[in-house]
């Protein structure tokens, strides 16, 4: 597949999407509608809601430290079945209910997403100490041949957001870990050049006033991002992506959208960078 003939996008959307059937679909309908006008899209879900539902179901303890989840082994076993299991099962089938010809991929599958297992770190906010997360891990490389190979052929990738470890254990087996969705698909957009990686969220853009959806800010360039964040334009959660999406872009995305799931956003945002979501382009 030549990246001229066509436009490569990745679309990441959470579990609250995936547990909301008629968002779901809505979403995938105006996906399979791009894809047949020449778009090709490498969907990537998460599962939080789903594992924390399965987590009090099994009477396990959630720990989160500076609102991410510590995963150990009982842990890990929740996010195997709610994201290979699942959540990847339910996506690929309304993507195949909208005509997409989908194919459900774990991160796992032929070292797609190949990590390692995430030293202690220090968290801002979260005491001196460093924080071991667990079987959680940092992604090293994307075998984004297996994504081309199967987007050339025409079919859309369903991603679940699990990585392995390139070398095995002292049991032969290679130790699987959990990652962060949005790392994932970042890193995905990355690896394949992508003209645009979009995010959706629980929010319709960056907002000037973080309480008031009607001050979304359309399109940020590079510079204009780090302005707002030193300004104090941007705050809080919405830092992070932001810097992520700046790091996205300085490893060759085209452009990073963020926006939310409301039904016809995903069009709407294809067709014209900042109609419905924020999108960060390049300073040129």
């Amino acid at each position: 597949m030549s990246k001229s003939e066509t436009t490569i996008a990745v679309l990441k959307f959470g579990g609250e999407v995936v547990a909301d059937t008629a968002r779901l679909v809505a979403v995938l309908r105006e996906v399979s509608d791009l894809v047949a006008s020449g778009w090709r899209f490498v969907l990537c879900h998460g599962g939080n809601p789903q594992a924390n539902a399965l987590t009090q179901s099994l009477g396990l303890r959630r720990t989160q430290v500076g609102g991410r989840r510590l995963t150990d082994a009982a842990t890990l076993d929740v996010m195997k079945r709610v994201l290979a299991g699942e959540c990847n099962v339910d996506v690929v089938a309304a993507a195949m209910g909208q005509g997409l010809s989908a194919v459900g991929v774990s991160g796992v599958s032929a070292g797609l997403v190949t990590a390692r297992r995430r030293p202690p770190v220090v968290m801002a906010g979260c005491g001196p100490d460093p924080i071991d997360f667990g079987l959680v891990g940092d992604i090293e490389k994307i075998e984004h041949g297996l994504l081309e190979t199967l987007l050339g052929a025409g079919y859309t990738p369903v991603v679940n957001t699990l990585g392995i470890d390139a070398a095995p254990g002292d049991d032969g087996v290679c130790p699987v870990y959990n990652i962060n969705a949005d790392t994932v698909a970042s890193a995905i957009a990355a690896a394949l050049g992508a003209d645009h990686l979009f995010l959706m969220t629980g929010v319709p853009g960056v907002l000037r006033d973080k309480d008031d959806p009607s001050t979304r800010i359309p399109t940020l360039t590079a510079t204009e991002a780090r302005g707002a964040i030193a300004d104090g334009v941007i705050v809080d959660g919405m830092i992070p992506k932001i810097e992520g999406a700046l790091a996205n872009l300085s490893r060759g995305v085209g452009a990073v959208h963020i926006l939310g799931a409301e039904p016809g956003g995903l069009r709407r945002e294809a067709a014209q960078a900042g109609s419905a979501g924020t999108a960060l382009i390049h300073d040129d």
